[in-house]
């Protein structure tokens, strides 16, 4: 049984010593901290955001709920207080330090600029600015040195979440990277639901009831079957290049977070009828050689992964494995036996899309900000 710093057991996996972390019962509401506000309040990851802060104990003198008009004047329960929804206008960030937002790519674009302008620290989680020059686009545990002239106090500023799929993948590959040197990344991601929100989560289970049920399925969210189904990814696609969106947002995320624009990269994004946690298969070519062995070793001493790699009992990572947990799972660790050489590795990643992938990893940004 080959395993390393993370165990699998019958109870599960015990997470590595770097990754480890007790969670608390509460926030910490201080009259020292950030005056906080979360755009998309009512949306998943609005909704996560709230449990992660929790869960993070993270500091905050004030919180603001934002939303459309339409869920403005509802009430949103928080760390035991009632708070009122609000209605996102122009002139919501007045009184805001850090503003987390997660309310799709043309709200980003009309309201970040307006929020950091009047002083507030926007983490955006939509693909609005990842690209834009000036913009850091941050993954802590990666990257931490993009945003590091970034503080509250310090006037306001726009910082870019990556795309979900990227996040789950550097995870698991810039370990590997800092030991021999990724030459080219080919990803295969098996994308959930909570990809595309609550809706698309909502249509999975009724799909499937109805299914079941011998009823046919009703797409709404997605052209086609989800239930019992999987599919090209979503979006848009270059009809030209023969790649979507989704596919090409690994590539450019890739290089900007890494500042590589050398790496190459190619992907094939998949949307499958999972709830909530994306899987990537990953085959990496390298500079250097690299056992399984070295990989492992880097892959446990890194923060935010574990590892799930019993081959005995054919035990590697799932999405039900990473479903609301902070880490990535990686696994089935294995040297690509098609090259004659030790310069390269297949990989399996298992990442909760809303989690790290998301609200997570916007709710670490913000406390570097501190």
């Amino acid at each position: 049984m080959q395993l390393t710093r993370t165990q699998v057991s019958r109870s599960g996996v015990r997470p590595t010593r770097a990754s480890r972390r007790v969670l608390v019962a509460k926030a910490a509401k201080t009259a020292n901290g950030p005056r906080v506000a979360i755009v998309g309040i009512t949306g998943a990851v609005g909704q996560e955001f709230l449990t992660v802060l929790t869960e993070r104990n993270f500091p905050y003198s004030s919180m603001k709920m934002l939303a459309s008009a339409r869920s403005a004047g509802k009430k949103q329960e928080f760390e035991g207080v009632s708070y009122t929804i609000e209605e996102l206008t122009e002139n919501s960030f007045n009184d805001v330090d850090i503003a987390l937002f997660s309310a799709g790519g043309s709200i980003s674009k009309k309201l970040g600029p307006i929020a950091a302008k009047a002083g507030a620290i926007v983490v955006d989680n939509s693909s609005a600015f990842r690209m834009t020059e000036g913009v850091p686009l941050v993954i802590p545990e990666v990257n931490p040195e993009a945003m590091s002239h970034i503080k509250v106090g310090k006037g306001g500023a726009i910082i870019a979440n990556p795309n979900c799929s990227t996040i789950i993948a550097l995870m698991a590959v810039t370990p590997l990277d800092r030991v021999a040197n990724v030459k080219r990344m080919c990803v295969s991601t098996y994308q959930a639901a909570s990809g595309a929100g609550a809706a698309a989560m909502e249509e999975l289970r009724q799909q499937t009831r109805d299914v079941l049920d011998g009823k046919p399925a009703q797409p709404k969210i997605f052209p086609q079957q989800y239930a019992f189904n999987l599919f090209s990814h979503n979006s848009g696609m270059d009809v030209a290049l023969g790649y979507n969106e989704e596919e090409m947002k690994l590539v450019k995320e890739t290089r900007k977070i890494w500042n590589n624009p050398g790496i190459r990269i190619t992907a094939t994004c998949v949307r499958v009828p999972v709830m909530r946690a994306h899987a990537e298969s990953i085959n990496l070519e390298f500079e250097k050689d690299i056992s399984e062995a070295q990989a492992l070793e880097a892959l446990a001493a890194f923060p935010g992964v574990s590892i799930i790699n019993d081959r005995q009992n054919n035990r590697f990572p799932t999405p039900l494995d990473a479903t609301t947990k902070d880490n990535v799972f990686v696994g089935r660790v294995r040297r690509d036996i098609s090259r004659d050489d030790n310069k390269g590795l297949d990989l399996f990643v298992c990442g909760d899309q809303i989690k790290k992938g998301a609200a997570l990893n916007a709710v670490q940004i913000a406390e570097l900000l501190l």
